[in-house]
């Protein structure tokens, strides 16, 4: 027999890399389970966004982990409007701009800026109970005891087309820098992006966003009290 999941508590990990579907998927899932939505790899760009404000060069680990140090992040976490602002400053659009994307993988990849994110996530979490968490090491490193953890990925192809059509950039170019953050999210000493064992792969090539979902809670049927 399936072990039940308390009501109250109720953690999905969503991981996989960029393109996948992730950001989308788990803002639905959340709403569909009633839960809170935390988007990480948000935190880490808003941490980008505020060492460029600063002027600091994003290979400059010891410079970039004060910055990281002294801002002040607030993250809402409503599926419906999740945001994310520094140091009072709301930066949900900055944060997706081509300078930021860039050169998040740099920052990201910053011992102490994952120690330090990887904390209020963890908290984030505690506090809410129930709550769907994307990134890229959801499963692995902030939240290994997660009620379900998902892994989803799609073919280059797939990621780069849907990736061109949010950020209306060519596809070619999107592939190539989507190669670029794989290769360097993947490769990072620190908490790298990778599978947890115990993850549900789920390839989203050929599937809708509808269906997605409903496949994650068709997983959580028999897990979790509704």
């Amino acid at each position: 027999m399936t072990e039940m999941v308390d009501s109250g508590r109720c953690v999905v990990a969503v991981d996989g890399p960029s393109g996948s579907g992730k950001s989308t998927v788990s803002r639905r899932l959340a709403t569909a389970l009633d839960a809170q939505y935390l988007d990480t790899g948000a935190m880490y760009r808003a941490v980008t966004w505020a060492v460029l404000q600063s002027g600091v060069e994003p290979h400059d680990s010891d410079a970039v982990a004060k910055v990281a140090g002294e801002v002040q992040l607030e993250i809402g976490t409503d599926p419906s409007a999740p945001h994310i602002s520094v140091d009072g400053t709301a930066v949900d659009g900055p944060i997706r701009g081509p300078e930021v994307t860039g050169a998040v993988s740099a920052v990201a990849a910053v011992p102490w800026v994952r120690q330090l994110l990887v904390a209020q996530q963890r908290k984030l979490i505690a506090e809410a109970g129930r709550m769907v968490v994307e990134g890229r090491d959801i499963g692995t490193v902030v939240a290994p005891d997660a009620d379900l953890k998902v892994y989803l990925t799609a073919s280059a192809d797939a990621r780069a087309r849907r990736r061109s059509a949010e950020d209306a950039t060519d596809v070619a170019a999107t592939a190539a820098d989507l190669h670029r953050r794989d290769q360097l999210d993947s490769t990072r000493a620190t908490d790298p992006l990778q599978q947890a064992d115990d993850a549900v792969v789920l390839d989203t090539t050929g599937l809708g966003i509808d269906e997605v979902v409903s496949r994650l809670r068709a997983l959580l049927d028999g897990r979790v009290q509704a």
